[in-house]
């Protein structure tokens, strides 16, 4: 034991800072040292503790209840994004853990399954690849062994001195795992004014387009009597017997619809566009 100067001391008194040594392992931020009168009474609070830190790791990693992934899969595109967290101090690793734990959404649920203090070891990789996790470290660096194990196995480790910069790296790995969001433009309304039958073609649609326009490459959807029968592509688009890409609003064309040939005199098609718009946490 040693003081403030490192001076080897006896015994420190209140108020007086003191260095120890000999500890079989690295205390907790906000841990109470405790001295005790018979090494029974030490074991038996040493076992108390570690009691309490398995059911502080297990609250820390979220466990989902049938409900909540029942509800959640429901949503649809529910994923896990399993994390281990490797710090040089306690606070940095409770810190981040906890950050990274708050970035869960109703999509990805963020789960830190290990974090400890100190470098980065082969157990760790072990663990990362039995989980499928990533091993993220800040400001420690992983072993000679760990490093080579971790390529070996293809374990991702990340490696960080800005709490941040974490943060905000895992944050865009999570919005690469959600599911893009489809946003669909109605692009023209055309309607059938007479319908043609013709041997290995099929049904034709002899149309006019009412509003906006129809591209060949445009999905469309058949619509009778306001209710939607069919949902497609195009098979064929002409204009006096041309194939053309487009067709513009005050124009007749001729329409043919993909594995579709129940289209009557009266019917709308409606031709829109989809596009994937990359979702956001």
């Amino acid at each position: 034991m040693f003081n403030e100067r490192n001076q080897r001391i006896e015994e420190a008194g209140p108020a007086e800072p003191a260095l120890i040594l000999g500890l079989n392992g690295a205390p907790q931020a906000g841990d109470t040292f405790n001295v005790m009168e018979t090494e029974q009474e030490a074991r038996s609070i040493a076992n108390r503790r570690e009691q309490l830190q398995r059911e502080q790791s297990i609250r820390t990693q979220k466990m989902l209840t049938l409900d909540d992934i029942g509800r959640r899969i429901a949503i649809g595109n529910f994923q896990q994004l399993n994390i281990i967290v490797k710090g040089d101090v306690d606070g940095s690793v409770e810190a981040l853990s906890d950050s990274l734990i708050q970035l869960s959404t109703e999509e990805i649920q963020v789960n830190v399954i290990h974090k400890a203090v100190g470098q980065i070891s082969e157990s760790d990789v072990t663990l990362a690849a039995a989980s499928d996790a990533i091993i993220i470290g800040f400001q420690v660096r992983p072993s000679l062994g760990a490093r080579k194990e971790a390529e070996k196995v293809g374990v991702d480790i990340r490696l960080y001195s800005i709490i941040y910069d974490a943060i905000e790296e895992v944050k865009a790995a999570m919005e690469g795992m959600l599911s893009p969001e489809i946003k669909e433009d109605i692009t023209g309304n055309v309607e059938v004014l007479d319908v043609f039958k013709i041997t290995k073609v099929g049904t034709v649609a002899g149309s006019m387009v009412r509003d906006g326009k129809i591209k060949r490459s445009s999905r469309v959807r058949l619509v009778r009597d306001g209710i939607v029968i069919f949902t497609g592509e195009l098979d064929s688009l002409k204009r006096f017997k041309e194939d053309v890409k487009e067709v513009t609003s005050g124009y007749e064309c001729g329409i043919t619809i993909r594995n579709f040939n129940d289209i009557k005199v009266g019917d709308v098609i409606e031709a829109f566009e989809e596009t994937e718009i990359k979702k956001t946490l």
